[in-house]
């Protein structure tokens, strides 16, 4: 019999004398992990992906805390290798291999809905990649907001962190216009938006939240509405998360109540269009560097005379 083989039996062999209250011991090696991908559906649904390098050892491979089920053992080319169950669904062990092994399984109960968010407390020491839903292009990750764009997900390192998201979230769009100009603010979140107003003299957007137990997203266009900003509720401040790509600022809170909600800026569009502002300070600005060339073109022409 090959000595692998051999020796996983003898070590699957003393596992399964182990009493219960010390299964959680370790029992082989540490595996070296390529890559751990935690892949979410729609519905919340989480299916986890390992993927674990080579090894002429056993080796045990810790699975993410939560009820494990469906755990399945392949190769690359997607054929079943021998393995055992550690604990309860806590670990894996699996035979020594010249390739890699990959292993699959289910969590439940993992993910937990409130108010249109899902939330989750992660744990796992592991370099960890999170795959969303399509419709998911916002999440909070320990509080700080990570906007998706046109990724899928992110990945967490030594992983411990609150992860949130919401999905199919209503939008929608308000125009406001000054003078020739259009600017388009826009609202996400599950709770009944009223009232929107743009007020220039107090560099101000107001509306009213008629549900106060949702995440709200407000995303406004920098030129519009400039930071920082400050955002009340009925009256008083209250904590908000802000991401800046340069042309819009995204603003997420969450009221504690229906309620006005005031957002703030320190500067507004002007009250003349912005293009002849702009081009007059440039102007300005120019003058005395056009004056600086001129007297060097000059002094030039005196003394950069001679040939080679």
């Amino acid at each position: 019999m090959n000595r692998k083989v051999l020796g996983f039996l003898l070590i699957f062999t003393l596992f399964l004398i182990i009493p219960a209250a010390d299964a959680q011991f370790t029992i082989g090696e540490k595996a070296t992990q390529k890559s751990v991908e935690v892949f979410i559906s729609i519905d919340g649904d989480v299916h986890v992906k390992h993927v674990v390098v080579p090894s002429n050892l056993p080796k045990q491979v810790d699975l993410v805390y939560g009820t494990v089920s469906n755990i399945s053992v392949t190769n690359e080319e997607g054929e079943e290798k021998q393995f055992s169950i550690i604990g309860d669904n806590t670990a894996v062990l699996i035979l020594p291999s010249d390739s890699r092994s990959i292993i699959e399984y289910d969590l439940e109960r993992v993910l937990t809905q409130k108010n249109n968010v899902w939330t989750w407390s992660f744990l796992y020491l592991e370099t960890t990649s999170f795959i969303f839903p399509d419709k998911v292009d916002l999440v909070y990750a320990n509080e700080r907001t990570v906007f998706l764009d046109e990724k899928k997900g992110i990945t967490c390192h030594g992983c411990q962190m609150l992860l949130e998201y919401s999905t199919n979230e209503p939008i929608i769009f308000k125009n406001v216009k000054w003078e020739d100009r259009e600017f388009i603010v826009e609202i996400r979140s599950h709770s009944d938006i009223e009232g929107f107003v743009f007020d220039q003299p107090t560099k101000s957007i107001t509306f009213e939240d008629l549900d106060g137990t949702n995440f709200v997203n407000v995303i406004i266009p920098l030129e519009l509405l400039w930071e920082p900003y400050t955002v009340f509720h009925d009256d008083g401040k209250i904590f908000f998360r802000d991401h800046n790509n340069g042309t819009h600022v995204w603003l997420n809170f969450e009221p504690e109540s229906p309620g006005e909600i005031m957002i703030v800026g320190t500067t507004v569009i002007p009250e003349f269009p912005i293009v002849p502002l702009a081009i007059g300070f440039l102007i300005i600005l120019a003058l005395p560097l056009l004056k600086k060339i001129n007297l060097h073109q000059n002094h030039m022409s005196r003394t950069h005379i001679h040939q080679f």
